[in-house]
Order: C-alpha cells, then structure tokens, then sequence
C-alpha cells in the first residue's frame, strides 16, 4: 500500500518545481489541475454534468467545452462557483483515487494539489501535508517574471488563496523555497529519503 502526501503551496512558491524534482526520483505525482482539465476535455466525465447544471450555452457546435465563458460566469456569480465546485469535486476526487491504484506498489507518492488547505474536501485523499513555502515577495516576484502580471495583480490572486499562516498552521512538512533549483532538488532529495524511511516503517507496524 502507498501512502501519499499532499503537497500544496500560494503561487509562486515553486510547487510545481517541487512536485517535478519528486518525480524525478521515481516517485509518482498526480497532478490534481491536470486530472481536473482531464476531465473536462473533449468527452470528458464532468461534461455531461456541466451541461445539465449549466446549460448548452456553455459548450460549441461539436460539444466542447467553452472554458472562458465558464470561467466568467463563475467569476461573476459566487453561487455558480460553488456549483461548479460541488460537481467537479466529487469527480476529480474518484480520479484520484483511481489513479492512486495504480501505485500500490510503491512506498509513497505525491498529490499536487494547489487548494488543499482552501478545500479541506481533499484532504482524505493524503496521509501527509507538505507545503512548499516562500516569502510573499519572492513569489510576487517569480510570479511577475514568468507571467509579466502587475503586482497588484499578483496581490489579488494570493488574497483568493490561504495565508501564508494557515498554509504553515496546516502543514505536517514545511520545504522552504527561497534559493535557487540545486538546492530546492537537495531539499527534496533529503525529504524524499524521510518519507522511504518513514512510510516504510509505517507499512511494517499498521495493522
């Protein structure tokens, strides 16, 4: 059995780095966002469910779906979120959980989950939290150099987002990321020989 752990941080932080610098070292990542595009790809299992609470507005001639006119929608409307919400949910939710079968051989794995402190609703799926931590400047900055967003911009998105507190208040493994990639992947390399030792321990003793 494998044990997984959660692993999240604000924008910027380099989750995304992190959770590559994992598989690196042959652990398995699944990537919550890419399961949730997955899904609402051409014939994917959340369409048919959009289309019923949202109506065929929001889909073309040939079926697909149109993701702007959603994304405003749920922009403008908090009630039409959190419907959306309640139906992708449950669905990336049993996607996970499909995946995550596949890797029961291994020791652990990783789940990239960017709301996992905002949506507690996933927080069943990971034995552990790690969250990927920075200085707020330092991810409005690397923020600004990779998208050229405004500052105030950036600023409004991480509003959307929990605090840098609740993120750490959350989290069983704190990585800080304030250095460079060579020592984000030392950092990584170091955890990733814990959680073998650790989760290894722990398949032995669980009943």
């Amino acid at each position: 059995m494998a044990f997984w752990v959660g692993l999240t941080g604000g924008i910027g932080s380099g989750k995304s780095k992190a959770a590559a610098e994992f598989l690196h070292l042959g652990v398995p990542v699944i990537d919550a966002d890419a399961v949730s595009r997955e899904i609402t790809a051409d014939n994917g299992s959340a369409l048919p469910e959009i289309r019923r609470v949202f109506g065929v507005d929001f889909f073309d001639d040939e079926g697909r779906l149109k993701r702007d006119a959603l994304r405003d929608l749920v922009f403008r409307r908090p009630e039409a979120k959190q419907q959306l919400e309640a139906l992708m949910h449950p669905l990336i939710l049993n996607e996970i959980r499909l995946q995550q079968r596949n890797y029961e051989h291994k020791v652990y794995g990783i789940i990239d989950i960017p709301l996992l402190i905002e949506k507690p609703v996933f927080s069943v799926l990971a034995k552990r939290v790690l969250v990927i931590d920075a200085d707020e400047t330092i991810q409005i900055e690397r923020v600004r150099q990779r998208s050229g967003l405004d500052p105030v911009e950036i600023k409004r998105i991480m509003a959307t987002q929990a605090s840098r507190r609740e993120r750490l208040l959350a989290a069983d493994d704190v990585l800080s990321n304030e250095g460079t990639i060579e020592e984000l992947a030392a950092k990584v390399n170091r955890l990733h020989r814990f959680y073998q030792a650790y989760f290894s321990y722990l398949s032995r003793v669980m009943p």
